[in-house]
């Protein structure tokens, strides 16, 4: 069993080795095409992906780690809410927002319509929102909670009290702020920002709408457009060395976090006073947070009703219900697959894990993962290139029908990239359960199936349901692995929200997009109502 699991983890191991290979197969050709990359195409990949990982880098430190301090540290009319309503934008994918804000900002949209007829005025009142600053401004809005979300938890179980302890020495709010507060907070910042980095730099449905030349939309143009596989595995790959170095720069920041998060700390801070706002500190601090809830949210989601009301009006078209209905049960049919084959992967390779310590099946647990880090491009291409080798070395073996365009070939990509959620929630479920329950379950004589049949099965349900709800809402969101890889006639909403948008369709893609926008307030529910269950058992 643990040779056969650890087979099973090199296997998804097998996109990311295919791209790194494919540096292995350079010759002359590949030089040349190499070469001319760097002349024409590259160093704009590169400037583009730079400035946007920058902007939003900045644009996520700023927006998260401001409204985590003032819900952490402040006391100000509606925190309470703005606790877990700073969460909702996380259930809005970035190109959703980008779909919806091209049709409210743009020319012929309804803000600039009714200024132009309020004032008079001619022309485009602002510049075109489909750019590299309108695209990273769609990114800050939808990943600042992952900086809000850390930078939140370490704020409140260490800097409440210890901000306390300085107050009574003397020390004022700012220099409390700046001295004990930040340096705390660095850590939290520093992963926040690199996750968010991680799923900038992912993005393909924000860049390929918005017309940008970054790594992500070059792997698919020199793909799908050029056919040039050479090009788009050394883009891939330059991909994934930025993705790993996020990475290593995520998990270092975690190791230090963990410094900084303790249960004796959040009881401490239930103890101590945060600091009271009132008059106009208090009206700055709600409309600092209430901000970007309205811009990453509440008003896309109203953009994109007004949309489906709209088409539902429209007498010559209508909304597509019948085939809303199919792109739907599509959606979610792929979705509950790969959900239950992730999961129970995870929990196969969490019980192995439990019970058997072996080097290598830990070593090839790590490997899955890293697999949430590669982007769905890479992934993409990984799976082709070998599967285009093997292809051209066994011609009757038959593996490219095998692989592409096939439910398999989905699937595979589905775990590649989604197995790390589903294993990273059934270890946190098993760090729960202390190992002297096995050892005195192995004592009255249970065997290794009785003990997960009765006793970790029952433990692991919370965890089991959260990484099937969490596996689920990631698929229904995935966009590039999807785009590329899916069975004929096999569309998901985020394929078709992509492809009527990318048509300037925006009113039949409002529905697709609203549904996603849903399907996404599930994982967002769950987590504000355990941040509530842990804040009120702290308490």
């Amino acid at each position: 069993m643990s040779r056969l699991l650890t087979l099973a983890c090199l296997l998804l191991a097998v996109p990311v080795l295919g791209v790194l290979g494919s540096w292995l197969a350079l010759d002359a050709a590949s030089l040349a095409v190499l070469r001319h990359q760097a002349e024409t195409v590259l160093p704009e990949y590169a400037l583009n992906s730079l400035l946007l990982a920058l902007l939003v880098a900045l644009g996520v430190a700023l927006l998260g780690g401001a409204t985590a301090a003032l819900v952490a540290l402040f006391e100000f009319p509606l925190r309470r809410i703005f606790e877990w309503a700073l969460l909702l934008p996380l259930a809005m994918p970035a190109y959703v927002l980008a779909y919806a804000a091209t049709d409210f900002l743009q020319f012929s949209g309804p803000l600039q319509t009714w200024l132009r007829a309020l004032t008079g005025a001619q022309g485009a009142l602002w510049p075109d929102v489909r750019s590299l600053w309108g695209a990273a401004a769609m990114f800050i809005l939808c990943l600042y909670p992952y900086v809000y979300l850390l930078t939140r938890a370490a704020l409140g179980e260490r800097a409440v009290p210890l901000m306390e302890a300085a107050r009574l020495l003397g020390a004022g709010t700012l220099r409390r702020v700046r001295e004990v507060a930040l340096p705390l907070a660095r850590p939290a910042l520093a992963a926040g920002v690199a996750l968010a980095l991680m799923e900038t730099l992912a993005d393909y449905g924000v860049g390929s709408y918005f017309g940008l030349a970054t790594f992500t939309t070059g792997i698919y143009k020199a793909w799908l457009v050029m056919f040039d596989r050479d090009a788009a595995a050394q883009l891939a790959s330059l991909l994934l060395l930025l993705v790993a170095l996020l990475l290593w720069v995520e998990q270092r920041a975690q190791k230090r976090l963990r410094f900084a998060a303790t249960r004796a700390g959040a009881m401490h801070a239930a103890e101590a006073r945060a600091i009271e706002l009132r008059g106009g500190r208090a009206a700055l601090a709600v409309a600092a947070c209430a901000l970007p809830v309205l811009l990453g949210f509440v008003l896309p989601v109203a953009v994109l009703l007004r949309l489906v009301w709209l088409e539902a009006a429209n007498a010559e078209f209508g909304l597509p219900l019948a085939r809303f209905a199919q792109w739907a049960w599509t959606s979610f049919k792929l979705a509950g697959l790969a959900a239950l084959l992730a999961t129970a992967a995870a929990l196969a390779l969490g019980v192995a894990l439990r019970l058997r310590e072996s080097g290598a099946l830990r070593a090839a647990a790590r490997v899955v993962s890293l697999g949430y880090a590669v982007p769905g491009a890479v992934i993409a291409v990984g799976i082709l290139l070998p599967v285009g080798w093997l292809q051209a070395r066994f011609p009757q073996a038959g593996t490219t029908a095998l692989v592409t365009g096939t439910l398999f070939g989905l699937m595979y990509a589905y775990l590649v990239r989604f197995s790390a959620v589903a294993l990273q929630s059934v270890e946190a479920g098993y760090a729960r359960v202390p190992p002297s329950v096995d050892e005195t379950a192995r004592m009255l004589g249970a065997s290794r199936r009785r003990l997960f049949a009765e006793l970790h099965a029952p433990l692991l349900r919370r965890a089991g349901l959260a990484a099937l709800l969490l596996v689920f809402v990631d698929v229904m969101k995935e966009l590039p692995a999807t785009l590329v890889l899916r069975p004929f006639n096999s569309d998901t909403l985020a394929v078709v929200a992509y492809q009527l948008a990318r048509d300037e369709r925006l009113g039949e893609a409002a529905l697709p997009s609203l549904a996603i926008v849903a399907v996404g307030l599930l994982p967002v529910l769950l987590l504000s109502r355990s941040l509530r269950a842990e804040r009120l058992a702290s308490a």
